[in-house]
């Protein structure tokens, strides 16, 4: 017998493969598709749709181990997204979870990947907005991609580097910080302005400043590999960073500096 989340996928509409996990956008409940009226409304019980992480089944793996990891990535994923809404980190919300299936609903942002809007290419972006087919629009979007947030470049960076330190406070490591995985909210939804980390596959909780530094150095090597140029944009995150962490810096940022050191002897051995 279909389970309902199978029948929620089946009618789900396809955004994007990773190596892990496909990525769908749908509704809850898709036989009642939301009115014009109520499709602005953030609320589950209005039908706003939602993305839903399904981690298909691996066929190398022995089916009782892919079955045993899937739950438990699910499981560990949601948690991390929990602790981090405890905490008031911008993350989006959890609409479902299904270990058992590997699928995982979450709140879908209205908004643009920082990656667009720092020149960095559209990868990932169509997975939280809409596509506009025009030929003239997206030449004006890549002039100023900032204009319709009311925002500067260095207010984003600012943004980030307050987010991520409250996600360092609550003890979460994220495990892929990249500009990707980050979506600007935009202005005119219910919420408002604001930057949200999104895709915790890899996330874990860890107390220690290592794998703090580890994050934030994996942030500034996509920043270096994806936005040329991008070193200023960096050290406006680092000193919003610094700023949310207070005296948890001073361990943080000696362990950043070994990681960097680490990171410049590997580039010279190959």
């Amino acid at each position: 017998m279909e389970s309902p989340t199978s029948r929620l996928l089946a009618t789900a509409t396809p955004i994007s493969q990773g190596a892990e996990a496909k990525v769908f956008k749908t509704y809850l409940h898709p036989s009642h598709q939301p009115s014009s009226s109520t499709s602005q409304s953030n609320t589950p019980d209005n039908n706003e749709p939602i993305l839903l992480k399904y981690r298909f089944h691996k066929q190398y793996r022995h089916p009782t181990l892919d079955t045993t990891l899937t739950k438990a990535r699910v499981a560990g994923e949601a948690r991390a997204i929990i602790k981090c809404l405890r905490h008031a980190v911008n993350v989006p919300s959890i609409r479902m979870v299904d270990a058992a299936e590997g699928v995982l609903g979450l709140e879908w942002i209205e908004g643009k990947s920082v990656r667009f809007l720092l020149g960095g290419g559209a990868e990932g972006e169509d997975e939280y907005t809409e596509e506009d087919d025009s030929e003239e629009e997206p030449q004006e979007t890549e002039e100023d991609p900032l204009k319709e947030f009311g925002v500067s470049q260095d207010d984003v960076m600012r943004m980030i580097g307050a987010q991520i330190a409250k996600m360092h406070r609550a003890d979460i490591v994220h495990g892929d910080l990249t500009t990707s995985n980050m979506i600007l909210r935009h202005p005119s939804s219910t919420k408002g302005l604001q930057l949200v980390l999104i895709d915790f596959g890899l996330a874990f909780t860890s107390t220690l400043a290592e794998d703090k530094a580890v994050d934030l150095y994996v942030l500034e090597r996509a920043f270096s590999s994806t936005h040329p140029a991008s070193e200023l944009l960096f050290t406006s995150v680092l000193k919003a960073y610094q700023e949310s962490m207070g005296k948890e810096w001073l361990p943080v940022s000696k362990r950043l500096d070994d990681v960097r050191l680490r990171g410049r002897k590997r580039s010279m051995v190959g």
